[in-house]
């Protein structure tokens, strides 16, 4: 319980404790009630006692069983609140850390498992508090209190009820040991089908497009038989609970009522009644101390899949990210500058470095272009600039100053980022270029509408009936790849940042589009810093300098015109795309 109740505020624990007092104020009521029955039944076989007598000793136990029905009713609601307030606190926990998380811990997670861990874990684990609270202090209590009250009676009784809670306690263990690593199970398991499933859905029409759907439904039946499967096995080792429970509950009964009638047969006559009291009100005391531990049975149940969930949860909050603040910059002498400094990258667990001795400077104003064959790593060096990763070895400067040193905020006010994949989020075209805060006041209309002048898309927007309002699916899936890729490069220059940071961000426009859009960025961002990674010749020719990249390592940096003549593999890369004639021109 600890690692759940780590999550509790002050007020929570004020709440706890106060649900505390009320289950101890229950089990003491409740304990009452056979002493009243005791009275009733002495009543009841006593000469001489009157109706009244009688029925004010059962509005003493009607009383008190209707108190302890409010009480069990104030714990329920103040068990409610908690698992409320427990599951706002960690998911707010939960959102925090991941939305710190770099790249190296969203991977080492996967974002199924993250969903999985912010939405079935927290209920898996509120479910526990709502009835659990109730459960664990008070079967303890319930059986404490209860033993003290027979203790003093016969010793055979004692010792039947003692040998009843052993048995019980031997049955709990053993499906505890057994059903734990079931239910630790169930969660990877729940993790994999949230993964097929959400890989199915997004995939869903390159799936239909290859006939797929029998190939993606038996991974969906197998990840769905594999949860299956280990819930059946956990459920038939905690199916023998209730039953054995019940067999012991009701063994006890008759054991009990099998040592009374021993015992009342072979005392005296005046001592037979006294006797006759005493198993009835030890009858109910025994009977109280296994269902306190029959009630344990539920959360033997609950519990370890809980616990499973608790230890996931915190897993994630206690995960610190390897891309941290700096102590924050006040001034640099340099606006618009990158550089790096003998740069390698290796990402976690891999083998051998994916950059090596990454060198060269971006001048304010400057078109820097990264070009090279697939999983070159271009991608992976441009993504040390935001510090989406750190560098393994050497130092990423932006402005002169290490981007180690910049507070996140401060660092990507800097910068406006373009995606290799666009991505925009559910609202509408206006909300996804004037998204996020870039350090000023704000965004106006007509900062929305020159940057969507700039990125060419401000023509098909105008023609919607509802122009910048028109609404944007998650995902942006009611738009066409390029109208995706105009709306990204159009807010990364809604920022007006001191860099603009392209990863292969003009690969879905024609080469018209493509064209005008390069020539309006170099019109209208004059002055500003532009990283281009990118698959075309025609896109990079006018760079300022152009880095070609093979196997993590820089082959060439120059212009257009000398590396056709310098550079093979950037020879090569432009005649697989145009031919000699035609390359020569561009």
């Amino acid at each position: 319980m600890k690692s759940i109740m780590r999550h509790f505020t002050a007020r929570d624990w004020v709440a706890t404790a106060g649900a505390v007092v009320l289950i101890a104020l229950s089990v003491w009521l409740e304990l009452l009630m056979p002493d009243y029955m005791k009275n009733i039944t002495e009543l009841l076989i006593t000469p001489g006692s009157t109706v009244p007598d009688i029925l004010w000793a059962g509005g003493k136990m009607l009383l008190c069983a209707l108190a302890s029905l409010v009480v069990s009713v104030l714990v329920t609601v103040i068990s409610g609140y908690l698992a409320a307030n427990y599951s706002f606190n960690v998911r707010a926990k939960l959102y925090d850390a991941v939305e710190g998380f770099s790249m190296a811990e969203i991977n080492r997670f996967s974002t199924a498992s993250l969903i999985t861990r912010s939405t079935n874990d927290i209920t898996q684990v509120q479910t526990i508090i709502v009835f659990g609270l109730f459960v664990i202090v008070r079967a303890p209590l319930m059986a404490v209190l209860a033993i003290s009250k027979i203790a003093d009676h016969s010793s055979q009784w004692t010792i039947s009820a003692g040998v009843a809670v052993v048995l019980v306690i031997i049955i709990l263990a053993i499906c505890f040991i057994f059903a734990h690593p079931l239910f630790k199970r169930i969660q990877t398991l729940t993790d994999n089908i949230n993964r097929i499933t959400r890989e199915n859905l997004t995939g869903l029409r390159v799936v239909r497009a290859y006939n797929a759907e029998d190939y993606q439904k038996n991974k969906f039946e197998q990840a769905n038989k594999d949860l299956t499967n280990n819930n059946m096995k956990a459920h038939r080792i905690m199916s023998i609970m209730m039953p054995s429970m019940m067999l012991i509950m009701n063994g006890m009964s008759l054991v009990v009522y099998w040592i009374g009638a021993y015992l009342i047969d072979g005392a005296p006559l005046m001592e037979k009644g006294q006797l006759f009291l005493d198993m009835t009100v030890f009858s109910q005391y025994a009977l109280m101390v296994i269902m306190a531990f029959m009630m344990l049975n539920m959360i033997f149940i609950m519990g370890p899949r809980s616990l499973v969930a608790a230890k996931r949860i915190n897993e994630v909050i206690d995960t610190e990210s390897s891309v941290t603040d700096g102590k924050g910059v006040d001034h640099t002498e340099k606006v618009g500058e990158i550089e790096f400094k003998n740069v390698c990258f290796r990402y976690p667990d891999a083998a051998d470095d994916v950059l090596k001795n990454i060198s060269f400077t971006a001048k304010k104003g400057e078109t820097v272009a990264i070009i090279g064959s697939t999983g070159c790593g271009k991608s992976t060096m441009i993504n040390l600039i935001p510090r989406f990763y750190d560098a393994t070895e050497g130092e990423v400067l932006v402005d002169g100053v290490n981007v180690k040193e910049y507070t996140l905020e401060q660092l990507h006010n800097k910068i406006g980022y373009v995606p290799q994949r666009a991505v925009l989020l559910a609202g509408t075209i206006n909300t996804n270029i004037a998204m996020g805060d870039n350090g000023t006041e704000g965004y106006t209309q007509e900062d929305v509408i020159r940057a969507a002048e700039i990125a060419q898309a401000k023509e098909y927007i105008e023609n919607y009936s509802d122009g910048y309002e028109h609404p944007v699916a998650q995902g942006g899936s009611n738009l066409s790849g390029g109208q995706k890729q105009r709306v990204c490069i159009a807010r990364a220059v809604c920022r007006k940042p001191e860099i603009l940071i392209f990863d292969d961000s003009f690969s879905a426009l024609d080469y018209k589009t493509d064209r005008e859009l390069r020539a309006s960025l170099k019109k209208e961002t004059a002055g500003t810093t532009n990283i281009i990674v990118a698959q075309r010749i025609g896109t990079i020719k006018d760079a300022d300098k152009i880095i070609v990249l093979d196997e993590g390592r820089i082959a060439a940096i120059g212009k257009h015109k000398e590396l056709l003549k310098t550079c093979q593999i950037y020879h090569e890369i432009g005649l697989s795309q145009l031919g000699e004639e035609e390359l020569n021109n561009v």
